[in-house]
């Protein structure tokens, strides 16, 4: 499954809790970057200024309800 969402410095943090508990591998990307969803650095070096990519094979009620409040309209 593939969704665009919005995130801010401030989101990073329990954006990285929640994907974490999933088990199942949650990438997130903008362009030609692809960083592991559960890696802090790795998402907080992304651009926010731009709609991501979140990429994941896998259901956890918790992403979903996360996910669906920080969607952006593509």
């Amino acid at each position: 499954m593939v969704r665009h969402i919005k995130l801010t410095q401030d989101q990073v943090q329990n954006f990285v809790s929640v994907t974490s508990k999933c088990d199942f591998d949650i990438d997130i990307s903008y362009n030609r970057y692809i960083v592991d969803a559960k890696s802090f650095l790795g998402v907080y070096g992304l651009d926010f200024s731009k709609a991501l990519e979140v990429s994941y094979e896998g259901y956890n009620q918790e992403l979903e309800e996360l996910l669906s409040r920080l969607a952006v309209a593509c």
